[in-house]
């Protein structure tokens, strides 16, 4: 297909630039959008992406972000979240708030933009667009002095199984990939070892369960994923 593109909200280094790497490289027109734009310079300078400063718990500019962007919007990849991790009785509320609102609020925004551009898309071989929520173990099970985190996560799961149920029907492919498991960089790399291998997740092999779900048929759409390295129990 010609005349792809896709958004990823709340964008960043490590799997959003797997994701924004490997989406360009198979094709697609990539926007990025974050509350920080400068640390996305090199990214999409490499991939010829644009660019959108966007703090996704404002409703204003969410849709100011997809009115700047290319149509037609064929995938759209919510990735906002704050990790908030203290003593129950030490967090303060209103960090607690805006955690919420950016991890629940921000995907609920973002997600509902994305359906109202996809709606309005003719159909290709049954798809008018897909919607991934990049989610977390936190959105399974809540774990001790995380529970801004989790509540963020508990509330985004929901959201995809909603949206899973109302918008598949109408050819909107809507899923959520619960990241199981720590995600490897520069600084986490000496976790691995031969001894040890495979221990850490890689962004680039995150990104390609997303690609495989994004060319999923209609007949057999995952609407919940969990990708972990074999040291996470579940």
């Amino acid at each position: 297909m010609t005349n792809q593109n896709a958004l990823i909200a709340g964008a960043g280094n490590g799997v959003s630039q797997s994701l924004a790497q490997l989406l360009s490289a198979n094709g697609y027109q990539v926007a990025l959008a974050a509350r920080n734009t400068e640390k996305l310079n090199q990214l999409a300078s490499a991939i010829n992406a644009s660019t959108h400063h966007c703090d996704v718990s404002n409703a204003a500019e969410v849709e100011r972000v997809f009115g700047e962007i290319a149509n037609p919007i064929n995938v759209v990849i919510c990735n906002p979240s704050v990790m908030l991790r203290s003593p129950l009785i030490d967090l303060d509320p209103q960090e607690v708030s805006n955690a919420i609102a950016v991890t629940a609020f921000g995907s609920f925004l973002v997600a509902q933009q994305a359906a109202r551009y996809m709606l309005q898309q003719q159909p290709v071989n049954g798809c008018r667009g897909t919607i991934l929520l990049t989610g977390a173990s936190a959105g399974v099970k809540g774990f001790p002095r995380s529970a801004p985190f989790t509540m963020g996560k508990f509330a985004q799961r929901g959201l995809a199984q909603s949206m899973s149920r109302e918008l598949h029907p109408q050819g909107i492919h809507v899923c959520w990939v619960n990241i199981d498991g720590v995600i490897a960089n520069e600084s986490r790399d000496r976790v691995q070892s031969a001894d040890n291998p495979n221990s850490l997740l890689e962004p680039e092999a995150i990104a390609e369960t997303y690609l495989s779900i994004i060319n999923q048929h209609p007949s057999a759409w995952t609407n919940e994923i969990a990708v972990r390295p074999w040291v996470e129990s579940f």
